[in-house]
């Protein structure tokens, strides 16, 4: 099959120009009592809806992350509607459950994890598919707080559950995903944001330190989130150091890799998750980078019994003669149903094969080099952070102001799309590689726009 096959270079905005509130008056006020024709309804998707779409896959979006899409995995989502399982347990449908098991030791092993992870070790742990990144750190963290209380509880008989959660405490680096606080109000424990270092990442010493202080406190450490790509700018926290601290003082370490753990399927890349082995719960998104569909998270756990437990509501409705034979993924989510995700994955791999998925993940990274190269040799602008993916951060040198006016115009000139960040009260533009289309040429496109939008800006400001 053509990998990379090329995409269609019509000129087209990638952000609409739609105001909120387009839709309604286009369609009428109720369903319609008699069916219609199939016709209309595909005309009405070009009159109605395409209008209002936002380009994620235009090679000039470079907003957020990516949002993965390839040709093998729309068709396995097709084939996924259209047996239409809810994959709940085993017996509900069994290829469902076997496959995703036998496929998340074939991506283990691309991405070199440890055995421990891998159903096949013949160990305890194991992989699960997850709708998204957040549903993973929440879910881990949950498996943490089950673990925790198990031990305090021993500990401690005397102490009921509320007054060991009052007690418990997590960590995060202050440059993690604010899914991460969000998982803390949902599990209603204490969540503390620890100040990543000059680099932007969270280094031992600072969670050893948060530690002790708590400990002294009377609070019980019981999980910690480690990043390795941050949103903001691709950071990496030092997992090499903050694993052996946490593992010493008996805290759950998740990993969360949601954009940048795709990029670990490269050898050359595997450098920045040193440290792996320190992990009880590892988690990224082959639907971000790994031309897998929305929504197939991938999260694999050393001890996912502790996640079993901690969700374990059994009705006999739900029970089935193979129980503790095989995995029933209900007990390894929030929701009771599951869709045949394993299907995207299986195609993706054998369509693509591995060399190919890496191809791809060092395509987007040589173009966020490319455009990184294009911006220092302007001496108007400054790179912010380093560029190691396919993320490219920026800024005109100057004000916050001057930023905000400069992404303002960029943004306003409808060609590309880029959206800001800030950190340390540094207001920056970020450049993400989106489309599994882009060319050199659209990085050049991109560059004379920031370019051509900076021109502009400059020259009204000398007036």
């Amino acid at each position: 099959m053509k990998v990379f096959a090329k995409s269609s270079r019509k000129a087209i905005r990638v952000l609409p120009t739609v105001q909120p509130g387009y839709l309604r008056p286009l369609i009428p006020d109720e369903a319609p009592q008699q069916p219609e024709k199939w016709e209309d309804v595909m005309a009405d998707v070009e009159r109605v809806i395409m209008p209002g779409v936002t380009h994620w896959h235009s090679p000039k979006f470079h907003a957020y992350f990516p949002t993965a899409n390839s040709y093998p995995a729309i068709v396995a989502d097709m084939l996924s509607g259209a047996i239409a399982c809810i994959g709940f347990t085993w017996i509900a449908s069994p290829a469902c459950t076997e496959l995703e098991v036998v496929m998340l030791d074939w991506l283990g092993k691309m991405l070199d994890l440890p055995q421990e992870f891998l159903a096949c070790s013949g160990g305890q742990g194991g992989g699960v598919i997850q709708g998204t990144a957040s549903e993973a750190t929440l879910v881990a963290l949950l498996g943490a707080k089950a673990k925790t209380m198990k031990r305090v509880k021993e500990e401690h008989p005397d102490w009921d559950d509320h007054t060991i959660v009052s007690k418990l405490v997590g960590y995060t680096s202050n440059q993690s995903h604010s899914s991460v606080e969000r998982a803390g109000l949902l599990g209603g424990v204490k969540l503390r944001g620890l100040k990543a270092d000059e680099n932007l990442k969270l280094r031992g010493e600072t969670l050893e330190k948060a530690i002790k202080e708590d400990l002294e406190a009377g609070l019980i450490p019981f999980y910690v989130v480690a990043t390795l790509g941050t949103t903001n700018t691709c950071a990496f926290d030092r997992l090499d150091e903050i694993g052996p601290v946490a593992n010493q003082y008996k805290v759950w370490v998740h990993v969360d890799a949601a954009y940048a753990g795709s990029a670990f399927i490269c050898p050359e890349y595997r450098y920045l998750m040193k440290g792996i082995e320190t992990a009880d719960s590892f988690n990224f998104n082959p639907h971000k980078w790994m031309l897998v569909n929305f929504d197939c998270s991938a999260m694999w756990l050393k001890e996912p019994y502790w996640i079993v437990n901690a969700f374990n509501v059994d009705p006999l409705y739900l029970k089935h003669d193979m129980q503790g034979s095989a995995p029933d993924y209900r007990h390894w989510q929030i929701p009771l149903g599951r869709r045949f995700r394993a299907l995207k994955l299986w195609f993706v791999l054998r369509l693509y094969g591995v060399d190919n998925l890496q191809a791809h993940i060092r395509r987007h990274c040589g173009f966020a080099k490319q455009f990184e190269a294009l911006c220092v040799a302007d001496d108007r602008f400054e790179i912010f952070g380093e560029v190691q993916m396919g993320l490219a951060c920026f800024k005109l040198k100057g004000s916050n102001e001057l930023n905000e006016a400069l992404l303002k115009r960029i943004n306003g000139r409808g060609n590309i799309h880029l959206v800001p960040s800030k950190v340390n009260d540094v207001y920056f533009l970020r450049m993400a590689v989106c489309s599994r289309f882009t060319e050199t040429s659209d990085i050049d496109y991109s560059w004379k726009e920031v370019s051509a939008a900076a021109d502009e800006l400059l020259a009204e400001q000398k007036k």
